[in-house]
């Protein structure tokens, strides 16, 4: 159905005017053309930039509307047989390989894929939000008005009378006021209920310390945590003594913890360092690689003395 759009605009003693048409910029040059009978040359130009104003703000609505359509129609019985078979669960995984590809794209530094990445995710968040609107469940308008009023709600210093003075305040903020919505709740929702289960470890478990030590569970000092680390070691090396699976996965897991809490004291993000180290070992390795190439030597073929004389060689060479 076309949407109809209707505006009275002023300008001063230029002119008045109300009309209605169909929310199409291929109808600007008839609006104009028509009012340029009426009018002088002055108001014909305060009445192109005050239109065309109007039209760019309604433009992202517009093509918003295009793309929801286009879902319904995927989802229609004449649409598309595997996106109609598309359940919730499945959307979900979508989202999350969607998600991590938007951070990729920021690595990158790379503007046009971040902003394919970003049309990627936005379409999986409208696909999601569409089946759940034809279950019955909430739409999308339901998903704009709880995230509009949760960002009022936890940003009381923008529209509210509350004051802060640093960073820090409006992080406390943010947690008294997600305590407080907890509260509220009649489940038995718990201080970690926010940080979800589909987290990569590294990053739940740094979550998790991270508002545990809001509440000033946390550690002294990074010193005590290296002695924690020291003896988590211990444990884990008797572990590899006795020879037991079990315990060795239980005691690499907590050595494992323990560096994630020593990454959070010090404003280091885990997931971070580790995927930074991860790409170090990747561009070295194919620095290796691509000397044995150059050698003629097929790495399958390559002793460790070479292939360690050639990372060393990366190394050097400074392949940050």
């Amino acid at each position: 159905m076309k949407r109809l759009l209707k505006f009275i605009l002023k300008k001063s003693d230029s002119f008045v005017i109300t009309f209605s048409f169909t929310a199409r910029a291929t109808l600007r040059s008839r609006i104009l053309s028509s009012f340029s009978l009426y009018a002088t040359e002055t108001a014909i130009n305060e009445f192109r930039g005050i239109l065309f104003k109007h039209m760019k703000k309604n433009e992202y609505l517009l093509k918003m509307n295009e793309l929801i359509r286009l879902i319904q129609k995927l989802r229609a019985p004449d649409g598309c047989p595997w996106d109609r078979q598309q359940k919730k669960e499945d959307v979900g995984k979508y989202i999350l390989e969607e998600a991590y590809e938007v951070v990729d794209s920021l690595a990158q530094d790379n503007p046009q894929e971040l902003k394919e990445e970003l049309g990627d995710l936005l379409f999986q968040i409208l696909f999601l939000t569409e089946i759940s609107t034809e279950e019955e469940l909430f739409s999308l308008s339901d998903v704009l008005d709880e995230i509009t009023k949760k960002m009022i709600r936890r940003h009381p210093h923008v529209f509210g009378d509350a004051t802060v003075n640093s960073v820090r305040e409006v992080k406390d903020n943010w947690q008294k006021i997600k305590a407080e919505e907890r509260a509220d709740k009649s489940d038995n929702s718990t201080l970690f209920d926010s940080v979800p289960l589909s987290f990569p470890a590294l990053k739940r478990a740094q979550k998790i310390t991270s508002i545990a030590s809001h509440y000033g569970f946390d550690w002294s000092n990074s010193s005590d945590i290296l002695g924690k680390m020291e003896e988590e070691l211990m444990e884990f090396k008797a572990a590899l003594k006795n020879d037991s699976r079990d315990k060795i996965e239980e005691e690499l897991g907590d050595m494992l913890f323990t560096l994630v809490n020593l990454s959070r004291f010090h404003s280091i993000d885990a997931e971070t360092a580790l995927t930074k180290t991860t790409k170090k070992f990747l561009r070295r390795f194919a620095y290796v690689t691509g000397q044995l190439s150059a050698r003629g030597i097929n790495l399958q073929e390559a002793t460790l003395p070479q292939m360690d004389e050639l990372w060393n060689e990366s190394k050097n060479k400074d392949l940050k």
